[in-house]
Formats: structure tokens, C-alpha cells, sequence
């Protein structure tokens, strides 16, 4: 687990925090507690602890680049969470190149989807990262879906529905549903790079989900 990854800790699976080194340790949770409240589907069951073991995980061997699998997975049952760590370094590196081959008014934005399905990695909870080139700035699609933005790296601003508001690295910023969004750098040196959270799984999966032409 370093700076910006995305880890994942599905329903219905064990999982532990633990830290071994000296200092603190910060990260953002993103929960669908409040649906799985609402529905009276929210329980847990305790069990040993287990220890970590000592090896590379799935990001690092296993899907290590897009379009490739292990040969034998063709014809085994999908996993429906055979990657649970998306690194920063790969995710930043890919929105980089990205940006090489694309035209200013292109957004870079790319999503976080299982390997072996080209899915969302959950259920109901979509996540995504977003870079901005120096001074540049985006007028995102206004959605049904609420989301929130969290800065990795870079300053900038962000204007929803006509209020603006400054951000900087660990600032995480609130997008209601149908919100009009706009997303600015105000570097004119360095990229910024934001991390995205948002319901748009959840939405498409009962048949509301919708994105405008208006910005």
C-alpha cells in the first residue's frame, strides 16, 4: 500500500488493517454503508487474525499490463475481485502517456475496472483519476451520479454550480448529483492529478443513470 492507491476491501470478504513502520499512516475510505444500511444488509463476523504474507500481490505479477492475462484464466471462472491494489505509479504513468497522444480539449480520465471483465471493480461504487495539464481546464459532463474528488497531486480550482472552491493534495471536494462541475489547474508548470469516487455503478445497474449535454 503507497501514496494514492486504490485498495480494495470488498462485501463479503476478510479484511485487516495493520501497519509495521514508524510513522502515521492516512488514508480515505470510501464506504456504501448508507445503501447497505438502508437495506438492512449490513453484518460482520469476526475472525483470526491473519497475517500478511511477504509477497508481490496481483498488481505487481499477475495483471501486471492491460490486455494480457495468464493463458489458463480463459477458461476458469471469473473472479469477481482477482485485482485488489490498482497502484498510483502504473495509473499515473498511463494518464501520462495518455496525454501525449491527446488533443487539448481531450480529458484524460481514466477508470479503475476489473481485469478479467473491463467492469467497474465494485458493485455500486465507480473510481476513477483525472489528470489536468499544466493551466489547463474541464468542464466535466453533468451526471445523475454524486461524486467526490480528492487531489493526489497539483493545486487547482473547482467550480460547482457557480461556487468555487480551492483545492490542493489530500483535499476532498463533495459533487451532488447533477451538479455542473468545472475543474482548473492553476499551475501553469506542473500537471494535478485528482482521484474520483462516485455511485454511477450503482445507478446504471437500476436503470436511471444519466449523463447531459449541458455542462
Amino acid at each position: 500500500m503507497e501514496r494514492g492507491d486504490l485498495i480494495l476491501t470488498p462485501s463479503g470478504l476478510w479484511h485487516e488493517h495493520g501497519h509495521e513502520g514508524s510513522g502515521p499512516v492516512v488514508w480515505l475510505d470510501a464506504l456504501d454503508l448508507p445503501v447497505v444500511y438502508r437495506m438492512e444488509a449490513s453484518y460482520a463476523t469476526e475472525g483470526p487474525s491473519n497475517p500478511a504474507r511477504n509477497t508481490p500481490d496481483s498488481s505487481q505479477t499477475t495483471y501486471r499490463r492491460s490486455g494480457l492475462l495468464p493463458y489458463g484464466m480463459l477458461n476458469e471462472v471469473r473472479s469477481r475481485y482477482p485485482l485488489l491494489r490498482y497502484p498510483w505509479v502504473e495509473v499515473r504513468q498511463n494518464l501520462v502517456d495518455m496525454s501525449h497522444g491527446a488533443g487539448r480539449g481531450d480529458i484524460l480520465h481514466l477508470a479503475y475496472v476489473n481485469p478479467l471483465t473491463g467492469e467497474e471493480c465494485l458493485p455500486i461504487m465507480g473510481f476513477s483519476a483525472l489528470m489536468l495539464r499544466p493551466g489547463e481546464e474541464v468542464t466535466m459532463k453533468r451526471r445523475s451520479a454524486s461524486s467526490v474528488l480528492h487531489g493526489i497531486e497539483g493545486q487547482g480550482q473547482a467550480e460547482i454550480d457557480g461556487d468555487t472552491l480551492d483545492w490542493a493534495e489530500h483535499d476532498t471536494i463533495a459533487v451532488p448529483t447533477h451538479a455542473r462541475l468545472t475543474i482548473r489547474n492553476r499551475s501553469s508548470k506542473d500537471p494535478a492529478f485528482l482521484f474520483c469516487i462516485d455511485d454511477a455503478p450503482m445507478q446504471r445497474k437500476l436503470g436511471y443513470y444519466e449523463e447531459f449535454p449541458d455542462a
